[in-house]
């Protein structure tokens, strides 16, 4: 158990080492070049910027290949993307039918739809989608998961890599500080009120959805080699049916139903969590008697 314990820190230590050099940048960016971003929002961006450089020494220092992480050749992996694409499709979709057919979802008939609109909303969307999905699942499903399976058995390298990135959502601070007033520790008191943030009781509904989320994710990554492909297609499609669900919905928070999602973005929350919870247990269960019947013909 302390091994696990030791192990589950060092992502930690490697998210400190990151966001504490992120601060010295936002700090530094601000004194020196005029920009309408705040220091917060410099912040986010260089720590998700010096995550995704991280994989590269992390690899280095593991003696990992694009394989280990997940990457198939690039036909596969292409391949994959559009499979992962399809699965994220069957397995949220199910959520908005919900969401829409108990009230929660109202349609927003302020827009005047149109052919161009649509396809500007969608591809907007897509794009917002894959990059978001090509740099979280690198970090989360690829060098992290990779990572704790060298030292950790597959269950606690899945748990621990959706607990990092549940977490990681919630590191956010609501404070604005004037450029004018930015100091050399400015970014470190933003950056102790973000971990803070990961106390409030608000947040539960939806770190444990986006909990699953990741568990979901991983178990995917775990059970197909090579399957990064699959999980940033699947990524990709959640966040670009989230998004045209935005543009297409607003949420009724005077719903009966409104528990079922959270304030964190108006869809993930019990639903969702309950609902992949169910397709995962669904999973297993089919999977088992192939399982079995493999073992014995072999």
């Amino acid at each position: 158990m302390l091994r696990y314990i030791v192990y589950s820190i060092v992502p930690l230590l490697v998210l400190l080492a990151t966001a504490s050099l992120a601060c010295i940048v936002g700090y530094l960016v601000l004194q020196n070049v005029e920009t309408d971003f705040s220091l917060s929002k410099i912040i986010t961006k260089s720590t998700q910027l010096f995550l995704v450089l991280s994989i590269f020494p992390a690899m280095a220092y593991l003696k990992f290949n694009k394989a280990d992480l997940g990457f198939a050749a690039r036909p596969l992996f292409l391949k994959q993307l559009l499979l992962g694409f399809g699965l994220g499709l069957i397995t949220l979709m199910p959520v908005f039918i919900v969401q829409y057919a108990l009230g929660i979802n109202v349609i927003d008939e302020a827009h005047t739809w149109t052919a161009g609109l649509v396809a500007k909303k969608m591809l907007i969307a897509l794009s917002v989608g894959l990059l978001v999905s090509m740099i979280e699942e690198p970090i989360f499903r690829g060098i992290l998961f990779a990572g704790l399976k060298k030292k950790l058995p597959v269950t606690a390298a899945i748990l621990f890599s959706s607990a990092y990135y549940a977490a990681l959502h919630f590191l956010d601070s609501q404070t604005e500080i004037p450029a004018q007033q930015v100091q050399v520790l400015s970014g470190f008191t933003l950056l102790g009120e973000a971990f803070a943030n990961l106390l409030n009781p608000e947040i539960l509904s939806a770190f444990l959805a986006l909990l699953m989320v990741g568990i979901f994710l991983g178990i995917l990554r775990a059970q197909v080699k090579e399957s990064l492909g699959l999980c940033i297609g699947c990524h990709t499609c959640w966040v670009w049916q989230i998004k045209m669900s935005k543009s297409v919905f607003n949420t009724d928070f005077s719903s009966d139903y409104i528990y079922l999602v959270s304030s964190y973005d108006g869809v993930i929350g019990p639903l969702v969590t309950g609902w992949l919870s169910l397709a995962i247990i669904g999973y297993f269960i089919y999977k088992k008697p192939w399982v079995k019947l493999h073992k014995v013909l072999l």
